[in-house]
């Protein structure tokens, strides 16, 4: 059931709501979508509804409930996400990230110009945030490969050029990595570049624990609580937001198609323990998202 508490949080010139499912975060996407809301609206385990959308929201099924009742029931459910299981703020992102620098052992010019990249401003989900993400899943992952140089320094290189063009931003992003490397030896310099390019793919030879430990970490968001995997949902959509609906649904369903016929989906044992049956389920969840009638 979608429920939505009194307006009454004030921001932005006007007073807002909270648009929540008891049920599921399916329905819930498709009542906002109904009634116009913007997917920027989104937070987790709920929307954020301005004031002018309060009636429509109820015309379109949702039951206005008191505000503690609205969070029982969530809580309930199963869908509330807690403040530590949330997407980092860019801000904390950017604490975490000198002390993972730190283990490379390179420049901090070099540092300040990756960092730079990572935080321009038409990137959504592709910025600082995922950066600091993929670099904390190699940690979690625990093993050698995954705490080597050559993999550390192939995530902060691995978007580190996005433009939202598959296959080229990973090109010139290993391209990149090349030239801003050049002063290490030349084997670490296209050990760095390979595994780049893997992250186009993240499908990674037999044998090849660098390029597993890498994909893993990369892919790690698909294994995250629902919710916040719908964030992520959420910012890789506003990465393509110059794309129409209908487009978005066709390339985005074949992007999870992809993925789903990865077999593992995730190469590392810990990955699989990790990751894999959340993630399988989200994709499952996310792709009917699109392809519903």
């Amino acid at each position: 059931m979608i429920l939505v508490d009194p307006p009454r949080w004030p921001a932005h010139g006007t007073v807002f709501s909270h648009l929540v499912s008891d049920a599921s975060l399916s329905e819930l996407h498709v009542v906002a979508a109904a009634i116009g809301l913007s997917p920027r609206a989104f937070d987790h385990d709920h929307y954020d509804l301005p004031q002018r959308l309060y009636e429509p929201a109820i015309a379109a099924g949702a039951v206005p409930v008191p505000a503690d009742e609205l969070v029982r029931r969530l809580v309930a459910s199963g869908l509330r996400v807690r403040t530590p299981d949330k997407t980092l703020t860019r801000d904390a992102a950017r604490q975490v990230l000198p002390a993972h620098w730190d283990r490379v052992g390179l420049s901090r010019d070099l540092y300040v110009e990756i960092v730079s990249r990572w935080s321009e401003p038409h990137r959504h989900y592709h910025d600082v945030r995922h950066l600091a993400a993929t670099l904390t899943a190699l940690d979690a992952l625990d093993e050698p490969a995954a705490s080597s140089r050559h993999v550390r320094l192939a995530a902060w290189f691995h978007d580190a050029v996005y433009s939202g063009v598959a296959g080229l931003d990973e090109d010139q992003s290993a391209q990149l990595a090349r030239r801003m490397l050049s002063t290490l030896p030349v084997r670490d310099v296209a050990e760095v570049v390979r595994l780049v390019l893997l992250t186009a793919h993240h499908d990674p030879e037999p044998g090849d624990a660098a390029g597993a430990a890498l994909c893993d970490a990369d892919l790690s968001i698909l294994g995250a609580t629902p919710g916040r995997y719908d964030v992520y949902v959420r910012d890789v959509r506003l990465d393509y937001a110059g794309v129409d609906d209908a487009s978005w649904a066709t390339g985005r369903t074949a992007v999870l198609d992809s993925l789903l016929a990865l077999d593992p989906l995730f190469r590392t044992t810990k990955g699989q323990e990790l990751w894999s049956e959340r993630a399988v389920a989200n994709l499952v969840r996310e792709r009917s998202r699109w392809t519903s009638d």
